[in-house]
């Protein structure tokens, strides 16, 4: 797969203009939470920081990652420092934050890590402007979540089939994880997105995130899929729901008042409107049906770098939509005893609506998967 380049040198070059004009109220930034030092600047790692100064950028990690911190950051204007000792990338830490004030975002450190960078550092507590820049995508990130979303379709349109013959076959919950999880990986992903949800059965399907187990998936289970892919960093989302055999009534009933919550969902998705607007198009047709209290959770999130961000759709929720906005929307109804049924497709957020970034058939009996 060949990509748009990320250009990681256009964001450190942007921050650093924001310090040089004054316009964050603070004299340098410190970047310590992992995801933002990725985006910022490419570097994987599991350890390290950035700090932000509008005469320089500085990434710290110890000498597990210089090497790759080097290659990763290429081009991207951003120095290196790798340090083996903890002691001694702290005070490198100092010497590159200067003696002004320094923003941090409160939020991505614990407060013992504060109070001790607070002794050697004067710290600001700042919203982090590249959490807040994360969450509307470009081309080249748009392209990585596409190549995620194409991976998880592929796999479980391999797998599917298995899962409609477990009466002659019988497989476990564990099973069709393994499958979709090796799948993905042979479709170009480089991991799975998440802990893949397979839940099958009165209780278990009942269970917006259930952990997969040996239960072995029979006739009349109703059965949750969550699955997503992860490439060069990037997260996909998607959920199909299926009844194994003939399905009941109210398992009919029930699929297509969340397939209908799903299309309100969706239809309500564009720039410009809250997250909980889109929350209460899909809470809204569960409400009139009388099944208000079979919902479990918001109706979806950002993906990108991590699998939730924002914006949150939910009646809590302050968010508005921009284009640009990667989401879900994956309203579903459980209950113990009859299981549950969620739809979940992943989208991005255009200047006139949306494109649905998820393409799998939404397939959940076996009369329609013969169709």
């Amino acid at each position: 797969m060949h990509f748009t380049r990320i250009d990681h040198a256009a964001r450190v070059s942007a921050i650093r203009s924001l310090l040089s004009a004054g316009d964050l109220g603070v004299d340098a930034l410190l970047f310590t939470d992992l995801v933002d030092v990725r985006w910022l600047t490419g570097f994987t790692g599991s350890n390290g920081w950035v700090v932000m100064r509008p005469d320089r950028a500085v990434l710290g990690t110890d000498t597990r990652y210089g090497e790759r911190a080097a290659a990763e950051t290429d081009c991207s204007g951003v120095e290196i420092v790798a340090i083996q000792h903890r002691g001694d990338l702290h005070r490198a830490l100092v010497d590159a934050a200067g003696t002004g004030t320094v923003g941090l975002d409160a939020r991505s450190t614990t407060h013992a890590q504060w109070k001790q960078l607070a002794v050697d550092v004067s710290l600001a507590s700042v919203n982090s402007i590249v959490a807040t820049a994360r969450e509307v995508k470009g081309v080249a990130e748009i392209e990585r979540i596409e190549a995620a979303s194409a991976a998880a379709d592929a796999a479980l349109q391999e797998v599917e089939p298995l899962l409609f013959g477990t009466l002659d076959s019988p497989l476990t919950e564990a099973d069709v994880r393994d499958e979709l999880e090796y799948r993905m990986r042979r479709h170009g992903a480089d991991d799975r997105s998440y802990e893949t949800i397979v839940a099958a059965g009165p209780d278990h399907a009942a269970r917006p995130h259930h952990e997969v187990g040996r239960r072995t998936i029979v006739e009349g289970d109703t059965v949750v899929i969550d699955v997503g892919a992860l490439v060069e960093g990037y997260h996909s989302d998607m959920t199909r729901s299926y009844v194994i055999g003939e399905p009941t009534a109210q398992q009919r009933d029930i699929y297509e008042l969340v397939q209908v919550s799903q299309i309100a969902g969706l239809a309500a998705l564009h720039p410009g409107v809250t997250a909980t607007a889109v929350d209460g198009a899909c809470r809204d047709v569960f409400v009139e049906a009388g099944y208000a209290d079979w919902y479990l959770h918001g109706t979806g999130h950002g993906v990108g770098l991590q699998i939730h961000e924002s914006p949150f759709h939910s009646q809590a929720s302050n968010d508005v939509i921009q284009a640009g906005n990667v989401v879900t929307v994956e309203p579903g109804l459980y209950r113990g005893g009859f299981g549950g049924f969620r739809i979940e497709d992943l989208a991005v957020v255009t200047p006139d609506g949306h494109r649905v970034l998820t393409h799998h058939p939404k397939r959940p009996f076996s009369t329609s998967f013969s169709n």
